[in-house]
């Protein structure tokens, strides 16, 4: 299996994005809901666009657990990180977004 995006629909017809690594785990989701199918893949876009420079990584610690933010050139968070227990587990994820985050496969979820 290839490392992907999913879209997801929720009950009202907004959308949100995932990006699952090879082994189809979720590794960055998307922070808001899109209106329409075209900002979502905006949203997966500025993903592709920002994943493999190293200072778009804002990491971060609350309540003990680890995680990340994927920031736009303007600052704005893209998309965050699952949780991860640890400062090195959340390491490994930033470097599995920036492996697997210019994948150009997208996947429609209902």
């Amino acid at each position: 299996m290839s490392s992907c995006f999913e879209l997801n629909k929720d009950a009202d017809g907004k959308l949100s994005f995932a990006l699952k690594d090879g082994e189809g785990e979720t590794i960055l989701t998307s922070n808001q809901l899109y209106f329409s199918r075209g900002s979502a893949l905006g949203g997966i876009e500025a993903v592709q666009k920002n994943c493999a420079l190293d200072y778009r990584y804002d990491k971060k610690e609350l309540n003990g657990g680890h995680y990340f933010d994927l920031l736009a050139p303007n600052g704005h968070v893209v998309a965050t990180s699952v949780k991860h227990g640890s400062a090195e587990s959340r390491d490994a994820g930033v470097a599995s977004v920036m492996t697997n985050g210019a994948t150009k496969t997208v996947n429609l979820q209902s």
